[in-house]
């Protein structure tokens, strides 16, 4: 099985994405992580596209297909993926439809003031990283991990928050229009616990 994932930030994508992973058997694809895999082992995709980055430009559409590309060439990948982070964009969507055959785009769809809440409510360590929701920690200010201080991250403030919102709808729509157009767009309402989410995606998907 081979599937796109999307969700706007706060959705809970990297947890469903491990969920969908394991109970279909296949590999969990961030481009977050391939990107960071190919500069440090110096490939040569990953020369190209880390000096677009040591500019602090953005690497091009092409750059970002290529590497994924070539991850989805790898024996790992045969009997089918998740793509997490990829498409972004139209361009994107299109040349990955040159590169295989998409079976689902499931689509985490939570209403936009949940997705808010989420993410002005985080708290990450600062030393591990871990989350945490100011609604569950009973006041607590260090990490339960490591006893390290848990920070507000300067893009988990409001405005920084609606703005990203602002830009991941206007990315997203034309790939949720483009996959729905295909027939293979799924809708999974995402708000709710994480095992309820998991058996809505299961019975999207079965």
């Amino acid at each position: 099985m081979k599937i796109v994932l999307l969700g706007a930030p706060g959705a809970g994508k990297g947890t469903q994405a491990d969920g969908i992973s394991k109970r279909f058997n296949i590999v969990h694809i961030s481009t977050g992580d391939i990107f960071r895999k190919n500069i440090k082992e110096q490939t040569e995709i990953g020369k190209v596209a880390k000096s677009y980055i040591d500019k602090g430009d953005l690497v091009p559409d092409e750059v970002t297909c290529e590497i994924v590309r070539l991850r989805l060439a790898e024996d790992d990948c045969k009997n089918g993926y998740l793509l997490d982070g990829f498409p972004r964009n139209l361009f994107q969507a299109e040349k990955l439809s040159e590169i295989d055959n998409i079976d689902y785009c499931i689509n985490l769809d939570v209403p936009q003031e949940k997705l808010i809440a989420r993410l002005t409510g985080r708290r990450v360590c600062s030393q591990c990283g871990k989350s945490f929701h100011v609604d569950f920690l009973n006041g607590k200010t260090v990490c339960d991990e490591c006893n390290s201080k848990l920070i507000h991250r300067s893009d988990d403030h409001i405005s920084q928050v609606t703005e990203r919102m602002a830009v991941y709808i206007a990315q997203t729509k034309p790939l949720i229009d483009y996959y729905a157009k295909k027939g293979i767009l799924v809708n999974v309402n995402a708000d709710g616990s994480i095992k309820e989410i998991e058996e809505r995606i299961k019975q999207a998907i079965k």
